[in-house]
């Protein structure tokens, strides 16, 4: 255990030589104090059973800059990866299947374990901060800030996605079979690439402006929204498929779940379907209750554990995919030819913003969690190489064939269950990202998961995102003028995610201006997206309506001198006093009769 467990601040002592560090380094894998250290491991694993005591005492916290053993550091790192596991592989694995770019088996997997792999790297520039020479700029936070695949383009790329097929830019077979579309895949990371410039321009910005822009009034719904937005797939997935077997069909190709011929085959909305979602929604609740620390903080993954347990055992597994799959891959085994699709431009400038402003929410989380200010100079320093980091993160992401990147929040209960901000445990995650993402044998498993499975899963995922936007909405004072927004706001926002197809009809030209047809379509598009309307609209009216002053209701006296007698010689006039009614929570003074009592002493 570190000598000063609380030390949360840099080391001010002497530079250290190489020399000391390579002692450091020995020190710590060859001495017990070093490997293991002092720590209550058993804190970690101890489940939270009724009859249990539970334990007084509060494990050691371990600051940004403390010392730590090498076993605990690789025990909270993995924890970290867990954590993230089902939040990084949901957005490729939804993107490249039926509901989207419908890639081969063999690019799903790749994307799979790309998406391991980029996280892996990229969280390591966030959690490392590097000094931009001769600026007072940085990248990075210098935080356990890990980054994983952002949910928030999802259903901006799944709008997309049902556009390029209907307007054949996606190729789709005689009998109406959406065949693979890496064209369009192609055309997506290339448009996200060239939409991180935004974030990264907008992270140049002095953060007092951002949050001016880009308040809670305006980020809270715009999260909840993309939650709501999401919990659709995720729950088509849990009665059997998000893919052609919806229609549920007689007969032909979307007559059964997934595909006719597959492993325990059914049609849409089965019983058998809806049960495999349940086993996974009801393990995650068991583990938060009766769970360990370091359970509850993976819970999902565990619940994702015992639904694909089951499936196995009942048959609804299909292995062909993990046998064909190659022991070992890494970024650009597949490609994508980069374009930029025109009519997602500006849906996507929405997503980077949104991106930001969770990144902003989530970093002072961290800041707070971790011990460190939460306002000054250095908070401000450590969101301005957050954003920038997040934003050139997108571009990166983009080029290693994987869509945005976000900060991820999930690793801030970890940090506050476990006590640990040290960034060693940041660094294990990394690498244990990295290993998962190289055996391409883990990816291909995750992808041959059942997809009642996986509903399961990410509809407990996709509320959560849904939870965090109300959270951020509750931070705003509830006036007339905030109100009067955020019901504008959701209006039309939560009516295009009910509705989506509202605006499809609007634009009637087919003409073969390729240029006004794709204006049109982006158009189409954007208010087709619930949250950038909901973002857009919150963004105007925030600026232009002004700020009330709310008058506060007090109690105030009246004097009425009702009458005026001589008494004794003295002159003494007698003076009635009569008190304004009002409530308790009103005065915000005592009870009424204190009040009273108070007011007939004077």
């Amino acid at each position: 255990m570190a000598e000063e467990p609380d030390r949360i601040g840099p080391y001010y002592g002497p530079k250290k030589t190489f020399g000391d560090k390579a002692r450091g380094i020995g020190k710590a894998f060859t001495t017990k104090d070093g490997l293991i250290g002092q720590y209550d491991y058993a804190f970690l694993f101890r489940p939270n059973l009724p009859f249990m005591t539970k334990a007084r005492r509060a494990a050691p916290f371990f600051g940004l800059h403390d010392r730590m053993p090498v076993v605990l550091a690789l025990l909270l790192g993995f924890q970290h990866a867990l954590a993230m596991l089902a939040g990084i592989i949901t957005p490729p694995i939804i993107l490249a299947g039926q509901g989207a770019a419908n890639l081969t088996p063999d690019q799903q997997q790749y994307l799979v374990s790309t998406s391991l792999i980029v996280c892996g790297i990229l969280s390591s520039i966030q959690i490392t901060r590097f000094h931009i020479y001769k600026t007072p700029y940085y990248l990075g936070t210098g935080l356990i800030s890990v980054v994983g695949t952002s949910f928030a383009v999802i259903p901006v790329a799944t709008g997309a996605f049902a556009q390029m097929y209907a307007t054949g830019y996606c190729p789709t077979a005689d009998d109406g079979t959406k065949l693979p579309c890496p064209e369009g895949y192609g055309a997506l990371i290339g448009t996200t690439t060239v939409c991180a410039l935004l974030e990264i321009a907008l992270s140049f910005m002095p953060p007092a402006l951002l949050k001016k822009f880009f308040p809670p009034i305006v980020t809270g719904p715009t999260v909840m929204l993309i939650g709501l937005n999401l919990i659709k797939s995720g729950f088509e997935d849990w009665a059997g498929g998000s893919g052609n077997c919806l229609a549920r069909t007689p007969t032909g190709p979307a007559s059964l779940c997934p595909a006719p011929g597959a492993p325990h085959a059914l049609p849409w909305g089965s019983a058998e379907f809806i049960g495999l979602g349940f086993s996974v929604f009801v393990s995650i609740i068991i583990c938060e209750r009766i769970g360990s620390p370091i359970m509850k903080s993976t819970a999902v993954v565990w619940g994702l554990l015992v639904g694909c347990i089951i499936a196995a055992a009942t048959g609804y597994f299909d292995r062909t995919g993990i046998d064909a799959a190659p022991a070992v891959s890494f970024i650009w085994v597949h490609t994508f030819p980069l374009t930029v699709y025109g009519p997602i431009v500006l849906p996507m400038l929405a997503v980077y913003i949104t991106l930001m402003m969770e990144s902003i929410g989530d970093i002072t989380a961290t800041c707070d969690v971790s011990r460190l200010e939460v306002d000054g100079r250095l908070f401000d320093s450590r969101i301005q190489g957050g954003v920038l980091a997040d934003g050139l993160n997108g571009l990166i992401a983009g080029l290693c064939t994987i869509t945005p990147m976000s900060t991820f929040a999930q690793n801030n209960g970890v940090i506050a269950l476990t006590r640990c901000a040290n960034r060693k445990a940041g660094y294990a995650c990394c690498f244990f990202l990295l290993i998962m993402g190289i055996f391409s044998k883990f990816a291909a498993a995750l992808v041959a998961i059942p997809a009642p499975v996986l509903g399961g899963m990410t509809t407990f995922l996709f509320s959560a995102v849904a939870v965090s936007g109300l959270r951020i909405i509750a931070t705003v004072p509830f006036t007339r003028r905030t109100r009067f927004i955020l019901t504008a706001a959701m209006s039309v926002g939560l009516g295009a995610t009910l509705v989506p197809t509202w605006f499809t009809y609007v634009f009637t030209y087919t003409g073969p201006n390729k240029a006004k047809l794709g204006f049109y379509n982006a158009i189409t598009l954007v208010m087709q997206t619930g949250f950038a309307v909901t973002a857009l609209l919150a963004i105007i009216l925030n600026l232009l309506l002004d700020e009330e002053i709310e008058e506060e209701e007090v109690a105030s006296l009246s004097a009425r001198e009702t009458e005026v007698t001589e008494a004794d010689g003295t002159g003494i006039r007698g003076v009635s006093f009569e008190k304004d009614r009002v409530t308790d929570v009103q005065r915000g003074m005592g009870s009424r009769e204190d009040s009273v009592a108070e007011i007939s002493k004077a």
